[in-house]
């Protein structure tokens, strides 16, 4: 079978997600079955899988999607524990002394208050803790959805301590055979890993100093009465702003620190910087925005997710910083247990796994239900509840609530994961091909040639729509794309970061990400909505680091500044 026969088969699955979920506008629930079973077809038939590889991945799959719901779970039961005890009015208040401006909203709760989120813990984390919280202040469940999926960009590559970096790019290059190259060359892996760190800190700040101004201005576009892309550049100025108090100690941080705490680190100075900036109506526009009126919104803005923002009966009101703190105390347990060994060690102690699933020696499975997000949320729902002084009645609605909208998000994971672990684990079989990703890629890269650095960012961003993770996407992609450098003697470095970068971006429109962060806001079924709105950014994202990519080899001659040989 030829390699472009072979390609065309390797992207039908994802062009037959695409063209269901956004051109025919059929539910996830409905089309992803139809996308799992064509896959394991095309695993079975044209890359001569074995069907216990085929079944063993579909059980890898399973154990991550019980890993995904525990994470939705814990989201949603946080949203709705603050919503029966008031302390979701009393962040909604604490709003009306910052700004009540939602463009200034969405970028204090998703650039940056999300950014924070996903440097500490990843996983798709930030848009199903945001969304609902957008939801809460009174925007609507789709634009919180979209406006949370950006999110899901430029702090991503440093998200959940660095993961994407530290476990994806050095687990996907040959660690071993490059170190002893360097070590020949008079250099170290140590200095070849800070420099693809700082080069992908420097792309994305670059990059991603316009995003807050694009998730602005998609979110006014899309969500206005007037549809207007101009009432979204009038926050220019604000938003420019954010995005640089965000991307300078972000980038500093990459550059100096390592991958660790860049997104982190990035958060945490802008919202010392922009919020009380924000109070002050520094960079302000003249008119303050906002959506129509809640009774003129189309169905499809609506979901499931019903918050009450009426003062709890028979309590008083609560304090804004009471209303904050369980969203505190969530950032805070995070960081310590993603940065204090011992913790660390004790959540991780904990775990339920399947290491070689059906014999298949290279499938395994784990969960670690108090170390995932999902289980520092729950700790975190039980320190509120008591904070707050919630009766059994609130404590039980909540549970039964977040219960309730968990179904569906599972049955849509349970056909979207396995799918992507069928993908992935296709490397095996007995036809001797590469895996399907990487059958795309190749096709890619002999495609274009020279100008492969403008899409090298984009393949990069298959891999994350694919399977969901910048970090998977540079498991898979990252000795691909040093390959592909090395043979257009270009910097090996840079064209990994090119990857990493591009990665991260796919995660705006990775399908089972859509449908965790809809499910939090009980708007399942518009997925493509969603996708249809996110490719936007997506676009701008790996169009403008693809041009970065060409301009640093071509304009610039960056090179590795270190010897591999």
């Amino acid at each position: 079978m030829n390699q472009t026969l072979l390609a065309i088969l390797a992207f039908l699955p994802l062009v037959l997600a695409g063209v269901l979920l956004i051109g025919f506008r059929i539910a996830a629930r409905t089309a992803m079955p139809i996308v799992y079973v064509v896959t394991a077809l095309i695993a079975l038939i044209a890359w001569d899988m074995t069907f216990t590889r085929v079944v063993a991945s579909t059980f890898q799959g399973l154990i991550l999607t019980v890993a995904i719901l525990w994470i939705i779970f814990g989201a949603i039961l946080l949203l709705n524990t603050l919503k029966h005890s008031g302390g979701i009015a009393a962040i909604r208040n604490g709003f009306s002394g910052v700004s009540p401006d939602r463009r200034v909203q969405a970028i204090i709760v998703a650039w940056l208050f999300g950014s924070f989120i996903e440097g500490a813990s990843g996983f798709g984390t930030p848009a199903a803790v945001a969304a609902p919280l957008m939801v809460a202040l009174g925007f609507p469940a789709l634009a919180a959805v979209v406006v949370g999926m950006m999110i899901q960009s430029t702090p991503v590559s440093f998200g959940a301590v660095g993961t994407p970096i530290v476990v994806g790019v050095t687990g996907g290059l040959d660690k071993a055979g490059i170190s002893e190259a360097l070590t020949t060359g008079g250099s170290s892996w140590g200095a070849y890993f800070q420099l693809i760190t700082s080069e992908v800190a420097i792309i994305h700040a670059i990059v991603g100093l316009f995003m807050p101004l694009i998730m602005v201005t998609v979110m006014v576009r899309f969500f206005g009465a007037n549809r207007s892309w101009r009432e979204g550049l009038e926050i220019a100025p604000f938003a420019l702003f954010a995005g640089v108090c965000f991307v300078v100690p972000y980038a500093l941080a990459g550059v100096l620190l390592g991958p660790e705490f860049p997104s982190m680190i990035g958060a945490m100075v802008g919202l010392a910087i922009v919020v009380p900036a924000a109070r002050r109506g520094f960079l302000m526009p003249r008119t303050t925005w906002d959506f129509p009126e809640s009774s003129s919104w189309p169905d499809e803005w609506i979901g499931k997710l019903d918050i009450k923002l009426d003062q709890v009966a028979g309590r008083a009101p609560m304090s804004v910083f009471m209303g904050w703190l369980p969203y505190v105390l969530l950032a805070v347990l995070l960081v310590i247990s993603r940065t204090v060994a011992p913790v660390k060690e004790a959540l991780l102690s904990l775990s339920f796994g399947w290491s070689g699933i059906l014999g298949e020696s290279d499938i395994s499975g784990s969960l670690e239900p108090l170390y995932l997000p999902g289980g520092i949320l729950v700790m975190v729902v039980l320190i509120a509840m008591a904070l707050h002084r919630m009766r059994g009645q609130q404590v039980q609605a909540a549970f039964s609530e977040s219960t309730r909208a968990l179904l569906g998000a599972g049955f849509v994971l349970l056909f979207t994961i396995p799918m992507v672990r069928i993908l992935i684990n296709s490397g095996v079989n007995q036809a001797d091909l590469v895996s399907m990703p990487v059958a795309m890629a190749q096709f890619v890269a002999d495609s274009v040639g020279g100008i492969y650095p403008l899409f090298a960012p984009a393949v990069g961003a298959l891999g994350a729509f694919i399977a969901g993770s910048n970090t998977v996407s540079n498991l898979m992609l990252s000795d691909f794309q040093f390959s592909v450098a090395e043979a257009l003697e270009l910097s090996t470095a840079m064209m990994v970061a090119l990857q990493a970068v591009g990665a991260a971006a796919g995660n705006m429109i990775a399908i089972h990400n859509v449908v965790a962060a809809s499910a939090t806001v009980g708007l399942l079924g518009r997925e493509g909505t969603t996708l249809r709105k996110t490719i936007l950014p997506t676009l701008y994202y790996v169009t403008f680091t693809g041009l970065l990519g060409l301009i640093a080899f071509y304009a610039l001659g960056i090179g590795d500044a270190l010897k591999i040989s």
